[in-house]
């Protein structure tokens, strides 16, 4: 079923509007990597005072490298860890878009929602995010643990967290914030196995760009087929 959902957000590209909307989203993506890399050089600027050698890359240091295409190669590279707080981040700048746009397509006819100030949006994503680092920094104990396992354990950490976020704002648009939570904890499983399954291409570089845009469509599809069946539709 949760594949069925991404198939419904797979087939959408085939719409122009779907795929202006897939294109401002990847160019958001990508301006949220490099913000939060750019925090990522910042640390490394206070902590030493020198670059970094990086094998097949070359000297990364602060922000003065960031332009660099030595700094451009390793950031790909982080990418496969940094684009899930970017995934996170995205959500209060474009989610409603592309929930907007899946229902405009997908479920014509539905009442017009009122668009949740901006303002909100950005709290409810902070907050979020700082979950999500937070579980991030206490599951490296596990990871130290996990061996072999590690990339699965990263893929289920951070499937539950982003599930439960993009869920609960896609479900707030149409039931609230107490109906979206109901909904959730009655779909937990399901919600954190479609967030697992979200959070394993993030870790592609590249192709990890275009996840926050295709997560956003599937999440909005599940919310749709849940709630359907919570009132028997």
């Amino acid at each position: 079923m949760i594949l069925g959902d991404f198939l419904k957000a797979l087939s959408q590209l085939s719409d122009r509007p779907f795929r202006r909307v897939l294109a401002i989203g990847v160019l958001l993506s990508l301006a949220l990597l490099v913000a939060i890399y750019a925090g990522f050089l910042a640390v490394i600027q206070y902590l030493t005072p020198d670059s970094i050698e990086i094998p097949f890359v070359g000297p990364v240091g602060g922000l003065d490298t960031l332009l660099s295409w030595g700094s451009g190669l390793f950031m790909l590279g982080l990418s496969v860890f940094l684009m899930v707080p970017v995934a996170s981040a995205f959500t209060s700048f474009f989610l409603e878009d592309v929930a907007q746009a899946v229902e405009d397509r997908h479920y014509p006819g539905l009442p017009a929602v009122t668009r949740v100030p901006f303002m909100d949006a950005v709290i409810d994503s902070a907050n979020f995010f700082a979950v999500l680092v937070a579980v991030n920094v206490l599951a490296l104990l596990l990871y130290a643990f996990a061996g072999p396992f590690v990339p699965v354990v990263f893929w289920a950490v951070n499937g539950f967290l982003l599930g439960r976020e993009y869920f609960t704002l896609v479900a707030m648009r149409r039931l609230g914030r107490e109906g979206a939570k109901a909904l959730r904890r009655r779909h937990g499983v399901q919600i954190w196995l479609a967030g697992t399954l979200m959070a394993a291409p993030l870790s592609l570089p590249l192709v990890n760009l275009l996840i926050p845009v295709l997560g956003a469509a599937t999440f909005t599809h599940l919310f749709h087929r849940l709630d359907a069946r919570g009132r028997g539709r």
